[in-house]
């Protein structure tokens, strides 16, 4: 069972250091995980390389190949003397080149049985690797497993160690299919003798020292040309009497017109007196006329072990990528899904709340306490409580708790001489004591709780607590919005929140289940922070685990999006990136702490039946599912089709544009922003996954996270429209 510790950071006593050897085993175990999805990825790319069946190549220079070899028979054994091999007169070996494949191997083999006839079938290791029952159905049936190499290269373009790896593994993977090996190859884009060249002659001298014997055809059937059945048993026909090694496909596209030519040819060639030899048969009985005996290849244990090794490897990758395109699938269809759901019901939201604007209704003016925990905030406290003061509301009470800040924050608040502002000085016990301290000492029923680094704009206050007039409202989540946008980063978290934050709000709202009121700028009424037991220092999210809380003691939560205030955003990668940590580690915690909310009676309940598959879906799912766009992306850009891959990512990446373009309508925010935001999918989002794994991890192996205090420059009210403070 997985269980979140509580965060001591806000308790009367520090927090014990998280045991060193947690992060690095967390590391470790990352690392090695993400190698081995790569190292898996890497082989899927190798073994699924895309080629083109065997056709005609143009001319080659001859230089080198020795007339014995060019005007012999397909069967080229290279030893001291180069001697090539027709097959015997009326004997025809049928050649099957690029299978085993699932959908048109089996089809042959039963052209085959029927008939009673067996034939050489030249394989792919990958296609053995994916189709072991059929390589070893296909043995069992008498036919002959020959090599066709592992990927189906043009061995001469490559080095000559991959070429020994392209035999050996295919070796491996028909020892691991039939338990025996074979002598035979054939090339890929191989064709007749007389179309040797010096780059095939010096590729056939160098197997032949690793022990093949090299099969060309002396007929080819052409039916990679599809050109239909009667031109394929034409083609196929030897001439005069003579012997024949025929060329035919049993994969690399639609093989129908094959399948039904071989049912004609075999019966046919039968009536004209033809026998059908596998090639070895035919090569034994050569040698035995000559007085000779083939060589025997035997396996051993180790040839065994290391062809399961190979197989299970191409097994797995090919696992790997179908439960990534699978999970893909789930990603995109939920990106699709929430996508609709926020415009929809943000759209929807924007009508009701100006529908209520525009209602004739008494306006809420009770009094409202507002709570500013600050603990060393001196660069922006001022900022922050002018703007408080400032507000329109009739009466506003400012209640700052200075948790035990050593930067004169207390003293520079009492110097402004503000009036209704009191300063409370308490012990360091961090921020939920100063929280739960602001709560017990305010004088008023609406309670107002907004962060030290935080400018509210001049009516935010009054418009935020609206929606009190609701007697079921609880809470109100405010429009926080980023302040200091004076670098790119900072600019991404401002296009972040209001797509990320606000729109999301406005769901949230109308499935009654918004998880956070966000420490920025939130109302409360007393009585459902009372109610939900004040806040807990059980997690690092303090507003999330209040939030939920009032949802469990039956409050609703609303959002107020024309209640704005500013508040400053990280701006180097290192801050944001222990923020970000925090956040989403504390939110786990938070959901695993209220776990149970689903078997809450009632009302009580439907944060816990509606809110949390919500949160799960969208929070937690698809942002560790988002990560697999990119990567299948960029998998698919270097390995696999370019165009189609190209196409997915930017069909997702439509999708935030629509919704981003939406987001900063409904928020009156202009546009230009939005330039960032392919680079932010590129990099910044990249940063976002990083983070996200990094909380699952902690979560998972149980390690303790402290508080974080993020380094504060006081420019929260940089990008604050009509601030005058």
């Amino acid at each position: 069972m997985t269980v979140f510790p509580s965060s001591a950071s806000s308790a009367s006593t520090p927090t014990r250091p998280a045991r060193r050897w947690l992060p690095r085993k967390r590391f470790v175990i990352g690392t090695m995980l993400l190698i081995l999805l790569v190292n898996l990825l890497f082989v899927e790319a190798y073994v699924s390389a895309e080629f083109k069946p065997d056709q005609e190549r143009g001319e080659q220079s001859q230089r080198t190949v020795p007339a014995a070899a060019v005007e012999g028979g397909p069967i080229v054994d290279v030893g001291a003397e180069v001697h090539s091999y027709p097959m015997p007169s009326r004997t025809i070996a049928l050649t099957f080149d690029d299978g085993p494949d699932p959908r048109w191997t089996p089809e042959i083999l039963a052209v085959l049985r029927r008939h009673d006839v067996r034939a050489t079938f030249f394989v792919l290791g990958t296609q053995v690797a994916r189709n072991v029952e059929l390589t070893r159905r296909l043995a069992a049936d008498g036919n002959e497993v020959g090599v066709h190499t592992f990927t189906h290269p043009q061995t001469e373009n490559l080095p000559a160690w991959r070429r020994r790896i392209e035999y050996a593994q295919t070796q491996m993977a028909i020892t691991y299919a039939t338990g025996g090996n074979t002598r035979l190859l054939r090339l890929p884009y191989s064709a007749g003798n007389d179309a040797i060249g010096d780059g095939t002659w010096r590729v056939t001298r160098e197997a032949a020292e690793l022990g093949y014997l090299s099969v060309f055809s002396d007929t080819d059937s052409r039916d990679w040309e599809r050109p239909g059945v009667d031109a394929i048993v034409r083609n196929a026909t030897p001439r005069d009497g003579l012997g024949a090694t025929v060329l035919m496909h049993d994969a690399g596209g639609d093989r129908a017109q094959t399948v039904q030519a071989l049912d004609r040819f075999i019966p046919e060639m039968k009536e004209r007196g033809y026998r059908f030899l596998t090639v070895s048969e035919a090569y034994r009985e050569i040698l035995a006329n000559r007085g000779e005996t083939a060589p025997v290849v035997r396996t051993t244990a180790a040839d065994r072990w290391r062809a399961a090794a190979l197989v299970w490897a191409v097994r797995a990758a090919d696992g790997t990528v179908w439960l990534l395109g699978m999970l893909l699938l789930v990603a995109g269809s939920l990106a699709f899904v929430r996508t609709a759901l926020l415009i929809g019901y943000a759209l929807r939201h924007a009508r009701r709340r100006r529908a209520e604007a525009r209602a004739d209704r008494p306006p809420v003016t009770a009094p409202i306490s507002v709570i500013v925990p600050a603990h060393n905030e001196k660069e922006g406290i001022e900022a922050t409580v002018r703007s408080l003061v400032a507000s329109d509301h009739p009466e506003v009470e400012v209640v700052v708790v200075d948790d035990a800040s050593t930067d004169g924050t207390a003293a520079i608040v009492e110097s402004l001489r503000l009036p209704g502002v009191r300063v409370v000085r308490v012990p360091w016990g961090g921020k939920t004591a100063a929280l739960n301290t602001g709560v017990a000492l305010s004088r008023h029923n609406l309670l107002v709780m907004v962060d030290g680094d935080t400018v509210v704009e001049p009516d935010a206050l009054r418009r935020l607590v609206q929606p009190m007039r609701d007697p079921r409202v609880g809470a109100v989540a405010g429009n926080v919005k980023v302040g200091n946008r004076t670098n790119l980063i900072a600019r991404w978290q401002h296009i972040e929140y209001v797509i990320g934050f606000n729109l999301d709000r406005r769901l949230y709202e109308a499935f009654d289940c918004i998880p956070t009121i966000p420490g920025a700028l939130g109302a409360y009424r007393r009585e459902a922070v009372e109610g939900a037991g004040g806040v807990s220092d059980d997690t690092l999210a303090e507003d999330t685990d209040l939030t939920i809380a009032i949802h469990r003691v039956g409050w609703r939560v609303v959002y107020e999006e024309t209640a704005r205030s500013w508040t400053e955003a990280p701006t180097r990668v290192s801050q944001l990136w222990r923020q970000r940590y925090r956040w989403s580690y504390g939110t786990m915690q938070a959901l695993w702490k209220h776990r149970a909310a689903w078997r809450d009676p009632g009302r009580l309940g439907r944060f816990g039946r509606r809110g949390m598959p919500v949160l799960a879906l969208f929070t937690v799912l698809l942002p560790m599912l988002a990560p697999l766009v990119d990567l299948l992306a960029v998998y698919g850009f270097l390995f696999l089709d370019r165009v189609e891959a190209a196409v997915v990512w930017l069909a997702v990446f439509g999708l935030q544009v629509v919704t981003a373009v939406v987001a900063f309508r409904l928020d009156r925010e202009k546009l230009r922003p939005l330039w960032a935001l392919p680079l932010q999918q590129v990099v910044y989002r990249q940063v976002m996954y990083l983070v996200l794994l990094h909380s699952m991890v902690t979560a998972v192996t149980g390690g303790r996270l402290r508080w974080h205090k993020l380094q504060r420059s006081g420019q929260a009210a940089h990008s604050a429209p009509g601030l005058r403070l």
